[in-house]
């Protein structure tokens, strides 16, 4: 049976789609199989970073009313080295809505065909938060280190928690960190984080003006040929999820060793 995984935030904007699409690549290329769930309802853009926005033919109204089989709303990721596929949850009619039972229903029917199932959660705390997070076990929360993103999560890990997601299947995604800001404390420093949060802490993501570049492509970053701290970060996540026990990269140390070179080459 699948461990059914809901990527949520709170506060909209902190690559909570960028992580969710990365992180199903490498778990399938860890062996696994994956199944995305874009759960948001009005605006879809977790095909957009992988690649398959001119894919979609079904999605999961058209099985709900009958137009279709569940097999034929999966879009299967061609791009992938691995047992990657996408669900969309985006409706076609305004007044046609999912509920908290049908996306348990279609979770449960898809469950035992997959190792992981990864629900990208639409930003805020309404119906889409709610619906999201009905059918998952545990939850990554991304989060910036800014205030306004630590204040959204902290609320978020208290309505996951009130929903029964135990607080050792709660971990979080630090995003866009930026060494240098962290140096002149122009930025809150992880280690600070986790203790306003008081919660487990399964990825730290350095900040990676590539990333833009790599979504526009509708290519995930730890597809890329080469080893930025970025796609290393996010390969880290995945083995995490599976279990292993991967050392955090030391991004301060990395920071400073490209300051360094850049000042010997200028």
């Amino acid at each position: 049976m699948a461990r059914i995984i809901v990527v949520t935030s709170g506060k909209g904007g902190v690559g909570k789609t960028t992580v969710t699409a990365n992180l199903g690549v490498c778990l399938s290329e860890l062996g696994s199989k994956v199944l995305l769930i874009d759960s948001d309802t009005g605006l879809r853009n977790l095909d957009l970073m992988l690649g398959l926005e001119n894919r979609i033919v079904f999605n999961c109204f058209d099985f709900l009313d009958g137009k279709c089989t569940i097999e034929q709303t999966l879009v299967r990721d061609k791009q992938t080295d691995g047992d990657l596929l996408l669900l969309s949850l985006t409706r076609t009619r305004d007044d046609r809505s999912i509920s908290e039972e049908e996306i348990r229903n279609i979770t449960s029917i898809l469950s035992s065909k997959f190792d992981y199932i990864i629900i990208d959660s639409p930003a805020g705390v309404e119906d889409g938060f709610k619906i999201a997070i009905s059918a998952a076990q545990e939850a990554l929360v991304v989060i910036t280190p800014e205030l306004a993103s630590i204040r959204d999560a902290d609320k978020v890990i208290g309505l996951l928690l009130a929903k029964g997601i135990e607080q050792k299947d709660i971990k979080l995604i630090i995003n866009r960190v930026r060494p240098e800001m962290v140096q002149k404390n122009d930025m809150i420093s992880v280690d600070d984080i986790v203790d306003i949060l008081s919660t487990d802490i399964i990825g730290v993501i350095p900040e990676d003006k590539n990333i833009i570049i790599a979504t526009n492509r509708g290519e995930p970053i730890v597809k890329d040929k080469g080893k930025s701290l970025i796609s290393q970060s996010l390969k880290d996540v995945g083995k995490r999820v599976k279990g292993d026990s991967v050392p955090f990269l030391d991004l301060e140390a990395n920071w400073i060793k490209r300051l360094f070179f850049k000042r010997q080459r200028s």
